[in-house]
């Protein structure tokens, strides 16, 4: 690789830096504020907001990581574009094919991230993420010891404590429980407290007082109690199934134990064909887009308008890939037998990319032709 190719190459990693940096704050401001209202609304602390973040980071970085790739792809080329740089090269014999190859290095670099991303960091995080949710959700102390507001722990069931001791004591404890639709219980307490017992959780209401409502009959019955026992263990949001999410599964997994995997947690075989066969894909798309973007600006010559039009050009062949990409999942679910269809949206933008660059390879010789041609008359007239 020549110091230019180093030069040039440089520059994408920089601006797709950048562009990545870019993205991935705006996809997180809008993923961290609800999870901050949901997190720190539940009683957690920041320190878990913060790991909760953290974790969903590698799917953020795998889902704008394409764009980025391109973005910088474009906008290193425009630049190069118009300091006339590429310009030069062409004056000097460089064809556009010896001209791409930082960018089909950057492109190759970009898929290594990628790789690395979708058969490694992403199911470990999603993984712990899954772990992490499950035991925020039984962490009924946290969502519950928060005093003077009214908590929903889950549909159905309101929760109010007035004042919490520092003895651990709570005070004027409110609960009342909606989730049968038939029947409707109230509990006050003057004085309650938390006790485990193994994997459960018991309220212990202290001088308090039961109201039942029967929304059958309208009837209203009511108990006063000198102690009473809850049991608040069902208030987490447990998850009603066992099966781990897709993109947690390991690649070695989707590749060795499709059937255990299926028998094991349901997923359909065409769904586990096209999981694994999109991590492959996802890394031949960066390299695709990355083709694309430098190709597209690579043709026509130098305007002083600029390149907006090859850059829509761009832009559009960007947005047809991406489509693709949706089009072509479906087929496979059904099928697992039509895998080589998720690596169709790849192999058709690096065709692409490969075709506008013989395009831009082949203006130069045509002007020659036209030249030799406007020539040989002039000649034969000046005989």
């Amino acid at each position: 690789m020549s110091r230019f190719d180093r030069y040039v190459l440089s520059q994408y990693l920089l601006f797709f830096g950048f562009f990545a940096l870019i993205l991935v704050a705006v996809f997180w401001v809008n993923r961290a504020v609800v999870l901050f209202d949901r997190l720190i609304g539940d009683g957690q602390s920041a320190f878990v907001f913060l790991e909760f973040t953290a974790l969903a980071l590698p799917n953020l970085i795998r889902m704008v990581l394409p764009v980025a790739v391109f973005a910088s792809a474009v906008w290193v080329t425009n630049r190069l574009q118009s300091e006339s740089e590429l310009t030069v090269l062409r004056a000097t014999g460089t064809s556009p094919w010896q001209m791409a190859r930082p960018a089909l290095a950057f492109g190759v670099i970009a898929a290594l991230m990628m790789s690395a991303l979708t058969h490694f960091l992403l199911p470990n995080s999603i993984s712990q993420l899954a772990l992490r949710e499950q035991e925020v959700s039984r962490n009924l102390t946290a969502k519950l010891l928060t005093e003077g507001n009214f908590l929903h722990p889950t549909k159905g069931v309101t929760f109010f404590i007035r004042q919490i001791d520092s003895d651990g004591t709570l005070n004027d404890v409110f609960l009342s429980d909606r989730r049968d639709p038939n029947h409707s219980l109230t509990y006050t307490g003057t004085r309650a407290f938390l006790v485990r017992d193994e994997e459960k959780t018991h309220l212990i209401m202290v001088n308090g007082m039961a109201q039942r409502l029967d929304k059958l009959t309208n009837r209203l019955s009511t108990t006063n109690f000198s102690d009473f026992s809850y049991d608040i263990s069902s208030l987490a949001n447990k998850s009603t199934t066992s099966s781990r999410n897709i993109r947690a599964i390991s690649s070695r997994e989707l590749l060795l134990n499709r059937s255990e995997i299926t028998a094991t947690e349901g997923y359909s075989t065409g769904a586990l064909a096209e999981e694994f066969h999109l991590r492959f894909a996802r890394a031949l798309v960066c390299v695709a887009v990355a083709m694309i973007g430098f190709s597209a600006l690579m043709l026509g010559s130098y305007s002083r308008f600029g390149v907006w039009r090859q850059a829509l050009l761009a832009f559009l062949l960007l947005i047809l890939v991406e489509g693709l990409r949706g089009v072509v999942t479906e087929p496979v679910f059904n099928n697992p037998d039509l895998w080589p269809l998720i690596y169709l949206p790849a192999v058709i933008g690096l065709a692409i990319a490969a075709g506008f660059l013989q395009l831009a390879a082949r203006p130069p010789v045509a002007r020659a032709r036209r030249t030799r041609d406007v020539a040989q008359p002039k000649q034969e007239a000046g005989s």
